[in-house]
């Protein structure tokens, strides 16, 4: 699989369907890393023509916001826009509901419209189109499954109904916790506290998390953020569940079950 950047497509004089934003998490941390495979496997499979923005791509901002440095933010923000107003980009996927969250919502303000889509709604409408197709009896056909709602994709936006749409196209028993949709609980990770330590209490909120997911007697605790992801596998980690319950990114799923 090739996978062009921005820079490659204009050289040839062409512009690719969608930017797929690949975020500093799916770029750098080797767990998140295995999404960004799986989602731009699934690309390449279905025949979407995409291209990342490779050493050009900055981090959006979204961290120095959330931790109060509005300056930085301001600095990236409006460097990312006028890199992505230069290429002439309309649409944008990313795997990442910060990533998703900042450049929908607040990226607008500083002049950068676009169309940004998460990618579990990416997914959801190419498996719509009849461009998805899954295998029979795939990886996890019938298996229990439970979903985490992350919050930017989940309160911030009010998307909870595509990603449990694809885990139903795997044909799985979604089962789900306690404290779902609107009533979802934090990974853990959110307002930048994924980089620092945790705030004073009886009990990490991951951990507090995977204990509901564990709850629900799932084999598969199914993501839809990278960082949620990370944490989610830190309690499973923790309650020493590991090697019984696997914690996977939605995209990952649908990868594994493509026909």
């Amino acid at each position: 699989m090739q996978i062009k950047t921005m820079a490659e497509y204009m050289a040839e004089g062409t512009e690719p369907e969608v930017l797929f934003w690949v975020g500093c998490a799916g770029s750098f941390d080797q767990r998140a890393q295995r999404i960004t495979k799986a989602f731009a496997q699934i690309l390449d499979k279905v025949g979407v023509q995409f291209a990342i923005l490779g050493k050009e791509e900055m981090c959006t901002g979204d961290p120095a916001r959330r931790s109060g440095n509005e300056f930085l933010f301001q600095m990236m923000a409006y460097n990312n826009i006028q890199l992505l107003n230069g290429y002439n980009i309309k649409k944008i996927v990313t795997a990442c509901p910060h990533c998703f969250n900042i450049l929908k919502n607040e990226y607008p303000a500083l002049g950068g419209q676009y169309e940004v889509i998460h990618h579990t709604t990416f997914i959801n409408q190419l498996i719509g189109e009849g461009k998805i197709v899954m295998k029979e009896g795939g990886a996890f056909k019938g298996r229990r499954i439970t979903y985490h709602d992350s919050c930017y994709l989940g309160r911030a936006n009010q998307i909870y109904e595509a990603p449990r749409a694809v885990l139903e196209a795997l044909d799985v028993e979604l089962v789900e916790m306690k404290r779902c949709k609107t009533n979802g609980l934090c990974c853990g990770a959110g307002g930048a506290q994924m980089f620092k330590e945790d705030e004073p209490g009886d009990k990490r909120i991951n951990i507090e998390r995977s204990e509901e997911a564990l709850a629900t007697g799932a084999t598969v605790i199914a993501a839809n953020c990278p960082f949620c992801t990370t944490m989610l596998l830190d309690g499973v980690k923790n309650k020493e569940q590991e090697d019984h319950v696997q914690v996977l990114d939605i995209a990952e799923m649908v990868a594994q079950s493509l026909a």
